[in-house]
């Protein structure tokens, strides 16, 4: 099965640094194989062919403190989890600088459809749509302040997401369908 591993919180503002090349290394040494990193923000698409998702997170996370001495939490998806984010992403979505456009991948934890009213989301501003995993989520770039989703950071939600914009998303599926080859 071909998976991405979903790294929260390296190489971000200067905290948590991981060189990507010695973090392939890390995975390819706990066993995973067609081992590609995407982009210095924790992305590591690979395959395997037996542990299940808990079973990956669990050894990655721990290869990673023993390697790089961090406490890094990792989310594993397949890449039928990547390809059905991918199919509810409206194709008009985009990051660029009209538009912000991220999905924000949900820890077990708060992977519910009531996530949606705990979120710090001014009404009318932006799209928010939930699916089982993941929330997408799409704004304006003149309206993104006064979406108020800036104060999802503070919030305690935040440390159970990570997020993605939706560029690297759809490269992330791209990266996948091209280890399946």
């Amino acid at each position: 099965m071909i998976y991405i591993a979903l790294l929260r919180g390296i190489n971000v503002g200067g905290n948590n640094k991981i060189n990507m090349k010695a973090l392939k290394v890390t995975f390819e040494q706990a066993g995973m194989n067609h081992v590609t990193t995407y982009i210095n923000s924790g992305n590591i698409i690979f395959s395997h062919a037996t542990l299940t998702h808990h079973e990956l997170s669990e050894l990655l996370q721990q290869a990673i403190a023993t390697d790089f001495g961090l406490q890094i939490k990792v989310m594993i998806r397949d890449i039928l989890q990547i390809q059905t984010v991918i199919e509810h992403l409206p194709e008009a979505w985009s990051n660029d600088d009209q538009m912000k456009s991220d999905v924000f991948f949900l820890w077990d934890e708060i992977d519910d459809e009531s996530i949606v009213e705990k979120l710090p989301l001014q009404v009318g501003v932006g799209t928010l749509i939930y699916i089982p995993g993941a929330l997408l989520f799409a704004v304006n770039r003149e309206d993104a302040a006064r979406s108020q989703m800036n104060k999802l950071v503070s919030s305690k939600l935040y440390p159970l997401m990570t997020i993605r914009n939706v560029n690297t998303t759809r490269k992330i599926l791209e990266f996948m369908q091209a280890v399946q080859e």
